[in-house]
């Protein structure tokens, strides 16, 4: 039995519990239990310390067998006797207070014995003194029980001193010492001495070796508290826990971290199942069947991933366990560890949504949104199969990223994608597959009608302005449709199909949709060849410049030309820009092209007089590049001209994003010297704020305010009056283009139109035509008809008039809207009115204007819709009327 010291020793050291038992399970140098554990403190404990903590003992048992012996012997003892008992059984009681002061004080080996010798040795040579005295003195019948004492208390000795052989061999020597100096017999004499010099050797011999099993010892207990160490930080620093149950699956040891998790004290987990340290949710009810499958079958298992049961907050963990028996093959219970899987979770969730989810917008991405499609297409109902599929494409997104930034970008990206969730709304699903491309599936069948008002609703609200770091934005789009199953069955060839609605809707002029039709294939590889040949053109000098001149009003002298450029097609002759200029911006081509028309334009300046100068139109894409003032400087100094010749066109467009860039790109430009002139004034983006900032020079008016503007109750001649007086009010100077009539070119000219440019004065001029033109002057004619004419189609239709009754039957052989050339009336006065049967349904009024030879030129009282007057025509006419009219 352990006394009470050493119970306070033992639990002043470190101790072991629970976590020395997991320790031990989970360390090959710490392989030990607690009981193996106590039992090498102990024996540290026995070594370290020379006084047996249960020495005080001897004293009531030096008086028991001083007692005994008394009895058995009928006899007292001496006087001298009981005094020296007394003291030895005095000195043994003190020994407590020798073994704490040996305990608790550094001590050296000399002062060490002298308390060994005070409490051990003393007591053991007095007790042997007193009773060799009394039994030597006179020997009463059953003196034989002395000795027999002496030997009991030896013996006692040498079990309380038991892994102390010094200090038991010091106690014996000095109890038979005592006998043998009061017998003074030769033969205990010898006996003792050789006994002496035996334990002397031992006792050193004993030392040695506890000094080596001390050190053997302290290296083991270093190792195992070395160990424990590491797995309680491992479980303090959270990285792992360890847990711990019994036969029945009732936790007997978890790490206080997993209490913490599940919000409950680790003493009321303990006696638990294990089990209910984990969630019962759905999503983890297959991890908690196999953990309760692998309790069940006592199987170990490994890297089990299970939710815990945590209140607070989403935790997965990574449980290992292994069955544990004992020395006769019984089940213990489990043993094992765990870690947290949560971070590690949420990076796989992460990866996960970023496979399937668009980082920058938390729209679906492309490969969901495949996966969507497909899903939809091979429905088990074969009514559930019909979708629309929308695609959709940003207008002048570019633009926006190389002026303000990718940033910009990325953020006006953002506000799309909300704006379309919204007009969307939960039908539809919505996702982008990268860069400013999106896609929405709108699953069941819809009508037509109710898609394009919905296609019409997504391009108006994407087209409405935003605002990204204090500068407003105006972009636009464009959206293909296709139908399931109506334009295919398969997601290849729905994506195909809505990708050939969506050129279709760039090609019509941008912000706008367009249903997919069969003929959108043939269209899309001719824009393919398209764009092929111009790359070619491109490379090989197919491109061309064409110089339409540009006059002075007052004194009809060309002030100028503006460069436009032809495209001589090698199958196709010559094409218009309005051809393939979509093209080139969707291609990437614009801005090449845009220079070489630059540099050839200038090319072209150094051949023509001073005063003449030039105007080059620059696209929007050019003038957000921020190389272009280097470009048009190195075209000036390449082709020797002045600046101030070169006049740049500049569209309305480039005001849709306001902001520093833009006016930093004017400032260059005037810098340079160059002269800007707004193109397409009022046709584009409506604001008049940046005509006060916006240093142009000239306004040009758009063809769409000449065009009409001569005929009676048109608004556009007004419209033309109040841009010119605008433009006089800046100090800019006006160009009405587009003028092609007499009509229209007195009209320009009264409301104050500085200059004019059309077909009035000269169609676009080749460049070589253009120095053969300026080689006879800059003086220039008006050349033209009188007033515009409405468009007239040459037809064959035989018609009846019907005057006063009378009905007349006559062949027309061209219309308009507003007239026609009848043949076969004769001598018709001038003011004559009819009606005319232009079909079964259709019948005008008509006044003669002219009669001659047969043919009669009558005007209709009201304009007809000449298209409907020519399909009515198809439908009456006889072939063989036709041919005998012919």
């Amino acid at each position: 039995m352990r006394s009470a010291e050493a119970e306070r020793h033992s639990e002043g050291a470190p101790h072991s519990g629970g976590d020395s038992t997991l320790s031990a399970a989970f360390s090959d140098s710490a392989g030990r239990s607690r009981a193996s554990t106590a039992r090498v403190r102990m024996r540290r404990f026995v070594a370290r310390h020379a006084i047996p903590p249960e020495w005080w003992l001897m004293g009531p048992a030096m008086l028991i067998a001083v007692l005994v012996h008394g009895w058995a012997s009928w006899s007292l003892p001496p006087v001298t006797t009981g005094l020296i008992v007394i003291a030895a059984v005095v000195l043994t009681l003190l020994s407590p207070i020798g073994g704490r002061y040996e305990r608790t004080r550094a001590m050296t080996t000399p002062r060490r014995w002298v308390i060994v010798a005070a409490v051990v040795v003393m007591p053991m040579f007095a007790f042997g003194t007193a009773m060799s005295l009394w039994i030597a003195g006179a020997r009463p019948p059953g003196w034989q029980t002395g000795p027999a004492a002496m030997v009991v208390i030896g013996t006692l000795a040498s079990i309380l001193c038991s892994g102390r052989l010094p200090t038991m061999i010091s106690a014996l020597l000095a109890l038979w010492f005592a006998n043998a100096v009061v017998t003074l017999e030769p033969a205990t004499m010898l006996a003792l001495v050789i006994g002496a010099g035996v334990g002397v050797y031992i006792s050193f011999r004993q030392i040695e070796l506890n000094r080596i099993a001390q050190a053997r010892q302290e290296q083991v207990e270093r190792a195992q508290q070395r160990a424990e160490l590491i797995l309680s930080d491992y479980e303090l620093t959270r990285q792992g826990w360890f847990w711990e149950t019994d036969r029945r699956g009732l936790i007997t040891y978890v790490s206080p971290t997993i209490a913490e998790v599940v919000g409950r004290p680790t003493s009321e987990l303990v006696g638990r199942p294990f089990v209910e340290l984990f969630a019962r949710e759905t999503d983890a009810g297959a991890s908690e069947r196999t953990l309760l499958f692998h309790l069940n079958a006592r199987s170990s298992f490994q890297n089990l991933r299970a939710r815990a049961a945590s209140s607070e907050e989403e935790r997965w963990w990574s449980i290992n366990g292994l069955p544990v028996y004992d020395d006769f093959d019984n089940f213990q219970g489990f043993r094992g560890s765990g870690s947290d899987l949560t971070e590690r979770k949420r990076s796989e969730e992460h990866a996960t949504r970023l496979a399937h989810y668009d980082s920058l917008t938390g729209l679906a991405n492309r490969l969901q949104m495949s996966k969507s499609l497909e899903k939809v297409l091979n429905a088990r109902a074969a009514e559930h199969r019909a979708c629309a599929v929308f695609l959709l494409d940003l207008d002048r997104f570019k633009q926006v990223n190389d002026t303000l930034g990718h940033p910009a970008g990325d953020s006006l990206l953002k506000q799309v994608a909300n704006r379309l969730e919204r007009v969307v709304g939960t039908p539809g699903r919505v996702g982008r597959l990268g860069g400013d491309e999106f896609q929405v599936i709108i699953p069941g069948r819809l009508e037509r009608e109710e898609l394009g008002r919905l296609a019409q609703r997504v391009i108006s609200t994407l087209s409405e302005p935003y605002q990204i770091d204090g500068h407003r934005v105006v972009i636009g789009v464009s959206v293909g449709i296709a139908l399931a199953p109506d334009d295919g069955v398969t997601s290849e060839a729905i994506i195909r199909n809505a990708d050939l609605a969506l050129y279709a809707a760039k090609d019509g002029g941008r912000g706008r949709h367009h249903f997919y039709a069969p003929d959108l294939h043939s269209d899309a590889e001719e824009r393919r060849q398209l764009e092929q040949d111009l790359r070619d053109a491109l490379l090989q000098g197919g491109l061309e410049l064409f110089y339409q001149p540009v006059v002075h009003t007052a004194s009809e002298t060309v002030a100028g030309f503006e460069a436009l450029l032809r495209w001589n097609h090698p199958t196709r002759g010559w094409l218009s820009p309005t051809k393939f200029v979509a093209i080139a911006e969707d291609a990437g081509m614009i801005a090449q092209i845009g220079e070489w028309a630059l540099r050839t334009a200038c090319r072209d300046l150094a051949h023509w007089p001073a005063p003449v100068r030039v105007a080059v139109n620059v696209s929007p894409l050019q003038f957000a590049n921020p190389a272009l003032p280097a470009i048009v400087t190195s075209a000036l100094a390449s082709a020797g001209v002045a600046a101030e010749r070169l006049e740049l066109e500049i569209t309305e467009s480039v005001f849709l994003n306001d902001d520093e860039g833009t006016d930093a790109m004017f400032a260059a430009l005037k810098r340079l010297g160059v002269r800007l002139a707004l193109d397409d004034f009022g046709t584009g983006y409506s604001s008049l704020g940046y005509l006060k900032k916006a240093p142009f020079d000239k306004i040009k008016i758009d063809q769409s305010f000449v065009r009409g503007a001569t005929e009676k109750g048109s608004c556009n001649g007004a419209i033309i009056a109040s841009i010119v007086r605008l433009a006089e009010a800046l100090g800019m100077e006006t160009t009405a283009e587009g003028v092609e009539t007499l009509d229209e070119l007195d009209l320009v000219r009264s409301l104050g139109c500085s200059h004019v440019q059309g077909y009035i004065y000269d169609k676009p001029l080749a460049a070589a035509e253009a120095r053969q033109r300026l080689a006879l002057g800059i003086t220039i004619a008006a050349d033209g008809p009188r007033s515009t004419r409405p468009t007239r189609r040459t037809v064959l239709r035989r018609v009846v008039l019907e005057h006063d009754g009378h009905r007349y039957e006559a062949t027309v052989r061209n219309m308009s809207s507003t007239g026609a050339l009848v043949e076969g009336l004769w001598n018709v006065p001038v003011g004559t009115f009819f009606h005319v049967h232009l079909t079964e349904k259709l019948r005008v009024r008509a006044t003669t204007r002219w009669c001659e030879d047969g043919r009669t030129g009558i005007e209709f009282v009201n304009p007809v819709l000449l298209e409907e007057s020519v399909r009515g025509a198809a439908a009456v006419n006889d072939p063989s009327e036709l041919r005998q009219t012919a």
